[in-house]
């Protein structure tokens, strides 16, 4: 490990010196644990106003699957960035293996993303997910990246 574990829990602020994404793009809103080079318990709100509802579904939103995948992966960034020397330049998804959709998300939950590091060999990292809601996994994901 690198760099310097920020307090925690990590607001916007903080986040958004650890990874380039901003609004509308930015799914992680707040960074609740952090162990370096091994975890991060990260969350994101989901608000009826959240631009990518409005059409996925007019009159039944649920977030896009590929979104949480996104934001899984805006999380391991962030935990990613720790581990570079001067801080995240690149990171880049490699691969998504064994993505399974346990039920929808839809506006009023709070996802929790749960991403563990299983495998490094820098610059690529592997990892496993898992996105809850109310404490019931939604999505269980496999990852890789290109972090530098």
């Amino acid at each position: 490990m690198t760099g310097k574990v920020p307090p925690m829990p990590m607001d916007i602020k903080a986040i958004e010196k650890c990874i380039p994404h901003r609004y509308p793009f930015l799914l992680v809103d707040r960074v609740l644990e952090l162990v370096p080079d091994e975890r991060i318990l990260a969350v994101k709100n989901v608000s009826v106003s959240d631009p990518f509802l409005a059409g996925h579904f007019p009159g039944n939103p649920v977030v896009p699957g590929v979104l949480l995948i996104e934001g899984i992966a805006q999380a391991a960034g962030i935990l990613g960035h720790l581990y570079v020397d001067g801080g995240l330049s690149q990171c880049l998804l490699t691969e998504v293996t064994n993505a399974r959709f346990r039920r929808p998300v839809v506006p009023g939950d709070v996802v929790t993303y749960d991403v563990r590091v299983t495998k490094r060999r820098a610059p690529f990292f592997w990892f496993e997910a898992t996105c809850l809601v109310d404490g019931q996994p939604v999505v269980e994901v496999k990852l890789s990246a290109f972090i530098k």
